[in-house]
C-alpha cells in the first residue's frame, strides 16, 4: 500500500476512489496509529471543505431561483438559514460524541468541525415536488433549533430509547445516531426512522443509514451529483433543475 503521507496529495490529484478504498481497508487501525490518523484526518478535512463549498453553491443557486426553504410541517414554516456553519462549540461536540458513544468516524468529525448543519427541504418554483426528492439534510449540532434545546440531551435520549427498546446493550444491535428525517418525513408524510450514522465506528468513513446503507462519502457524492436532491420524482422540470444545481460541484 502507498505510504500514508501521499494520501492527501493523491486525493487532491484526483485519485479519490483509490484513496478512500485504501483508508476504508484499514478499518479501526487507522485511528490507533498516530502517523496514519493524522494523514487520514487531512483527507477527511479536505473532503469536508469540498462538501461545504458544494452546499454553499447549491444554497446560492436555490436562493437565486426563488426556492422556499421551509420546515417539513403543514405550515411550511420558513427556514431563514438553510446552512449554518460550525459554531465555536463544534469541536467539543465531536469530542463528547466520541466519549459518549465510543469511536467516531473521521468523516463525521470533519463534518462537525468544518461543514456545519444543512437543511435543503423546501419548494422550488419550477419543481413543485422538490420536497419529495429527499433533499440533503445533515444536522449534527442542531444549530437552528431554539436556545435551550441541547443536542447532547437529544442524543442521550435517543440512546436511552434504543437501549430500552432492545434490552441489554450487548444484545441491542447497532445504534444509529439520528441526523436527518427520512425521505417521507422530509415531504411531511409519515415515514420510517431517521437517517444517521452507525456508532461506534473507529474507521475513516462513516456508515450512513439512509434509503440504503452506504458510506458517508458515497452518499454525499450521490447527493451532489443530483444537485442536493438524490431521489427522482419524475416531474417535467426535475432533470433540468437538478442538472443546473449540480453543474460544477466538486466530487468528494
Amino acid at each position: 500500500m502507498t505510504s500514508s503521507p501521499q494520501w492527501l496529495r493523491r486525493y487532491q490529484d484526483g485519485h479519490r476512489e483509490q484513496v478512500w478504498h485504501e483508508l476504508r481497508q484499514l478499518g479501526s487501525a487507522v485511528q490507533q496509529r498516530l502517523e496514519l490518523a493524522e494523514e487520514a484526518q487531512l483527507v477527511c478535512d479536505e473532503m469536508a471543505r469540498r462538501a461545504r463549498h458544494n452546499i454553499e453553491v447549491v444554497v446560492r443557486r436555490l436562493t437565486a431561483a426563488g426556492y422556499r426553504f421551509h420546515d417539513n410541517d403543514d405550515e411550511q414554516t420558513p427556514v431563514p438559514r438553510p446552512h449554518i456553519p460550525p459554531t465555536a462549540d463544534a469541536p467539543a461536540l465531536a469530542d463528547w460524541l466520541q466519549q459518549r458513544f465510543g469511536a467516531l468516524p473521521m468523516t463525521v468529525r470533519s463534518w462537525i468541525r468544518l461543514v456545519g448543519d444543512v437543511w435543503l427541504v423546501g419548494t422550488h418554483p419550477q419543481w413543485s415536488t422538490s420536497a419529495s426528492a429527499d433533499p440533503l439534510v445533515i444536522e449534527l449540532e442542531g444549530s437552528r433549533y431554539p436556545d435551550g434545546e441541547s443536542i447532547r440531551d437529544y442524543y442521550d435520549g435517543e440512546a436511552s430509547d434504543w437501549q430500552e427498546d432492545h434490552g441489554r446493550e450487548e444484545e441491542a444491535g447497532v445504534f444509529v445516531l439520528p441526523v436527518s428525517p427520512d425521505r417521507l418525513h422530509k415531504e411531511n408524510t409519515s415515514g420510517g426512522g431517521p437517517y444517521g450514522f452507525i456508532l461506534p465506528d473507529g474507521g475513516v468513513d462513516a456508515v450512513f443509514v439512509g434509503e440504503t446503507t452506504t458510506t458517508f462519502v458515497a452518499y454525499l457524492n450521490q447527493v451532489f451529483g443530483s444537485g442536493g436532491f438524490p431521489w427522482p420524482t419524475g416531474t417535467e422540470h426535475e432533470w433540468q433543475v437538478q442538472n443546473d444545481l449540480a453543474e460544477g460541484l466538486l466530487p468528494l
